[in-house]
């Protein structure tokens, strides 16, 4: 289902604000982690939104992730002191795991470990 353009502005919004809390406000919660927010999805009633992070420097992802949830009210209050003018309701924020970059390199390295021969000419 396409998302309205209502859903899309909210989640540009979102991400750029989550973005600049993981960089400034909350870098004291998180040690050296680089927390990039690569796509924030909205549902329809803007009640919800489902956050997906690229993480680096971070041994053990998935354990970040529900360090992150358990952290969650208080991203969550700190995005309502932003963005609280424009929304009605600050959306609960559900965080995911966005491993597509790390996907990309592995089939990258796939590709580049290929041994494919020349191909023979029938002259």
């Amino acid at each position: 289902m396409q998302e309205t353009k209502r859903q899309q502005k909210i989640s540009r919004l979102i991400q750029r604000e989550l973005g600049d809390i993981f960089q400034k406000d909350t870098k004291g919660y998180f040690g050296d982690a680089l927390i990039t927010v690569t796509q924030v999805r909205i549902s329809p009633d803007l009640s919800m939104a489902r956050v997906y992070l690229s993480l680096m420097m971070v041994p053990d992802k998935e354990g970040f992730i529900e360090k992150l949830g358990e952290k969650k009210g208080l991203v969550r209050r700190i995005l309502g002191q932003r963005i609280g003018k424009n929304v009605r309701i600050v959306p609960d924020l559900q965080f995911y795991l966005d491993d597509s970059a790390e996907y990309a390199d592995h089939i990258e390295n796939i590709l580049k470990n290929l041994h494919i021969p020349p191909e023979e000419s029938s002259e």
